[in-house]
């Protein structure tokens, strides 16, 4: 006998993807199934995305029954996701579809924060209509820098925390944010290597035991020690699920395509007010006289951080070849 449910991939490794069915009436229904994706998807150069919804075909031979209880096979035999469902959002970096909400989480030291390349982690959540959200980890490090660069990113407008996963510093705060905004919805927290997220997860969710790791004193960069993007239901939020995602050195807006530079200055939402008060119509807001974002970044208004990040990511993309896009 065939059956059909929908679900939510929350895992995938080397074609076998582990799905969180919907509550239905089919005999796995409201738990968790192995299947591979069918062999069009390939065909349509698609792949399927943690966190996408999908429509997955099972018959017997997917499940077997234990002592009265059915329990999904661990091969994907049997089971199959027939369709990927129409995404909301779909992201390179972390490779994660339909998200809600980005927790973009960088260290205020060990390693040190590369504003660069989270202005571009932020830029790309908010093309993609993500709410970041800011958190600086290992504010016992140095408490004066994370209090630097929580003020640069809630004057751009942005809901920012300061934690320390070591001491428990803001984890409370970050907690019942997440228990307020997070219902039903599916958040990641994504960042560089080492900056702590696995441990901050542990932290918020006693429950997961993520492995961690310690940075490297020789280089001073993180350690991979969360391998594969996957998605974690949260227990105390209806709903609601959150991902641990591999941690990234940088973000190639050369390589990839991210966005297009005509859509650059809207993904800096700080530059809002400032956008068509400028003296040229084409103003790059880069360098040119008369420009209203220049000017608030002398004002204040804009910290110069942003805008340099601004400049760099506004000269990769005017630069960029058809050839070089992927």
């Amino acid at each position: 006998m065939q059956y059909e449910e929908t679900g939510r991939l929350i895992q995938g490794l080397s074609g076998l993807y582990e799905i969180c069915l919907d509550k239905g009436t089919t005999p796995l229904s409201g738990g968790v199934i192995f299947a591979r994706a069918k062999g069009k998807f390939r065909h349509e150069e698609l792949s399927p995305l943690v966190g996408d919804r999908v429509r997955v075909c099972y018959d017997e031979s997917a499940f077997v029954s234990e002592n009265g209880a059915i329990k999904p096979t661990a091969d994907g035999g049997g089971a199959v996701i027939a369709e990927i469902l129409a995404r909301r959002n779909a992201l390179i970096r972390p490779p994660m579809a339909n998200l809600d909400m980005l927790f973009i989480t960088f260290a205020a030291a060990r390693p040190a924060p590369v504003t660069e390349t989270i202005d571009k982690l932020i830029s790309i959540a908010e093309f993609h209509g993500i709410e970041p959200v800011i958190v600086v980890g290992k504010q016992d490090l140095d408490p004066d820098a994370a209090e630097r660069l929580c003020t640069v990113y809630r004057t751009a407008g942005f809901s920012v925390f300061a934690i320390s996963a070591e001491n428990g510093v803001g984890i409370d705060a970050l907690r019942d944010f997440l228990c307020k905004n997070a219902a039903g919805k599916t958040v990641a927290f994504a960042g560089a290597s080492g900056v702590g997220k696995s441990t901050l997860l542990n932290a918020l969710f006693p429950e997961l035991g993520l492995e961690t790791g310690a940075i490297s004193q020789k280089i001073q960069r993180g350690r991979h020690t969360t391998r594969r993007v996957t998605l974690y239901p949260m227990a105390d939020v209806e709903g609601a699920f959150v991902a641990d995602t591999p941690g990234f050195s940088m973000l190639d807006f050369v390589r990839f395509d991210f966005f297009g530079r005509d859509d650059l200055p809207e993904t800096m939402r700080e530059f809002a007010p400032y956008l068509g008060c400028c003296r040229y119509k084409k103003c790059t807001h880069t360098k040119e006289e008369g420009c209203a974002v220049l000017e608030a970044v002398r004002a204040g208004h804009i910290a110069p951080s942003r805008h340099a990040s601004f400049v760099e990511m506004f000269e990769a993309l005017k630069n960029k070849q058809d050839w070089s896009r992927k």
